[in-house]
């Protein structure tokens, strides 16, 4: 979450307001934040974005005092249609009025027309799908099915995971969130991720040697594991943990490693589903299908659908067991009629092709930034997915959590917003994913601000 920025040098223009409108909407305004110190649980670690946001509309959020920010996170990495999509907009509205929610047992045409669907954007024998709401409930579901179908209960995950909040995903993510909380699941275990910026083991040229990484990983995890390995629960790219990528041919190993351990692979698509890096998911550049996969965030475009999709060998094998994942919105018809409009847009405008236009528009002017500014480490990501690490020092790698810091308030001031990721042993990583709908002259503006931000930072006599 964002400190306190300062106000935009190029608000839009407002009307005139009299002395007594201003001083009760500075009055209101007062009061709103009163009410939300007073009675809001603070959840992120930091402090609320000091915005009191009224509406959104495309790729811009709007604020009470009117000013207009340009949206590069697409919500929380989720809104692949801009806000208030008309289509979207549409489906909420008929959809409400007919039906929006049953007794989980009961079924209805947008869930299935949903599930057959999402089976067809997908390789085969990824055909069973399971409808949900958030994407740490849909990884739930699905170690819970692959420890049921397993017989096992042991789950690896990458050192800067994020799978979700809830108990088992939870104790799959190491990105944050672990200490404090007392015991996590037990048969948790972390692998190193494959960082080619920072890597820890290298090559004779001093590049990423991340075939001995992952054996001594695996190695590691084996004298620990008490026999009982039942899943690998990771990200494709690992948004939480800084937009770091896995090079080319590491998911193929990581899925034979899990082979040769009975172990099923499971991929975290949250982010990386439908669209967002250039192809439909982002597994398919590694030739890989994974025995479990979990969508969420994408899938409802901004509202709480999620998704497990695996085999019909491993839902039989489930179903056999007794699987029991019964939760109050399972299976809602509001949001399957939702992600079924999602479908319809990304189908209809090519959104996979899109993405992989303006990824490299945004690839290029985030290149041409680095050019400008020492401080910018490092470019990396797929499609509108990118991330962009800055550092102090580019000869050594070295970090400094101000810097990122204040160079998030500079682009609020400016008008636009940015999420950036700072863990130990890295640099301010900002994570770019903007609407799939934004424009050229959307990221060119981004850029523009986002130039400016770093510029006016870097001069800071602080740093």
């Amino acid at each position: 979450m964002t400190p306190s920025p300062g106000t935009s040098p190029t608000p839009p223009s407002a009307p005139s307001t009299s002395s007594a409108s201003f001083n009760r909407t500075t009055a209101d305004t007062a009061a709103f934040w009163s009410d939300a110190e007073r009675h809001l649980v603070r959840y992120g670690g930091g402090a609320f974005t000091p915005e009191i946001i009224e509406r959104a509309a495309g790729s811009y959020v709007f604020t009470a005092d009117g000013r207009r920010i340009l949206d590069f996170t697409s919500g929380q990495m989720s809104a692949i249609l801009g806000h208030a999509h008309p289509e979207i907009v549409a489906t909420v509205q008929r959809q409400v009025a007919s039906l929006d929610h049953l007794y989980s047992g009961m079924l209805s045409r947008p869930v299935v027309e949903l599930a057959r669907r999402l089976a067809g954007t997908l390789p085969a024998p990824l055909e069973k799908a399971m409808l949900l709401t958030t994407g740490a409930e849909s990884n739930e579901a699905a170690l819970r099915m692959a420890k049921l179908v397993t017989g096992k209960h042991e789950v690896v995950s990458f050192a800067r995971s994020w799978h979700g909040m809830t108990q088992a995903a939870a104790s799959a993510t190491y990105s944050a969130g672990r200490k404090g909380y007392g015991p996590t699941a037990p048969g948790n275990f972390a692998i190193p991720v494959p960082h080619a910026y920072r890597p820890d083991l290298t090559t004779a040229d001093g590049a990423l040697d991340w075939r001995r990484q992952l054996d001594l990983a695996f190695d590691l995890i084996d004298a620990q594991s008490t026999g009982s390995l039942a899943a690998c629960l990771v990200e494709p790219i690992l948004s939480s943990g800084g937009i770091i990528e896995p090079p080319p041919g590491y998911f193929a190993a990581l899925q034979h490693k899990c082979r040769e351990r009975g172990m099923l692979l499971i991929l975290d698509e949250a982010q990386t589903g439908l669209c967002r890096t250039g192809t439909w998911y982002a597994f398919e550049r590694d030739g890989v299908v994974p025995d479990i996969l979990t969508l969420s965030k994408t899938l409802g475009a901004g509202l709480p659908l999620a998704a497990v999709i695996t085999s019909a060998e491993i839902e039989q094998e489930a179903y056999d067991r007794g699987f029991l994942f019964f939760t109050t919105h399972v299976s809602d018809p509001l949001v399957a009629a939702v992600g079924n409009t999602v479908l319809d847009v990304l189908v209809r405008d090519r959104l996979d092709e899109r993405a992989r236009t303006l990824g490299a528009f945004l690839r290029e002017g985030l290149t041409d930034l680095a050019g400008r500014h020492q401080v910018v480490g490092d470019i990396r990501g797929r499609g509108l997915l990118a991330g962009l690490e800055l550092v102090v020092d580019r000869e050594s790698g070295r970090t400094s959590d101000e810097l990122g810091a204040q160079v998030t308030r500079r682009c609020l001031e400016l008008g636009l917003h940015m999420n950036i990721v700072q863990l130990a042993g890295m640099g301010g990583v900002f994570r770019i994913a903007p609407p799939l709908t934004a424009t050229e002259e959307e990221l060119s503006l981004g850029l523009e601000i986002l130039d400016r931000a770093i510029g006016d930072v870097s001069r800071s006599p602080a740093l």
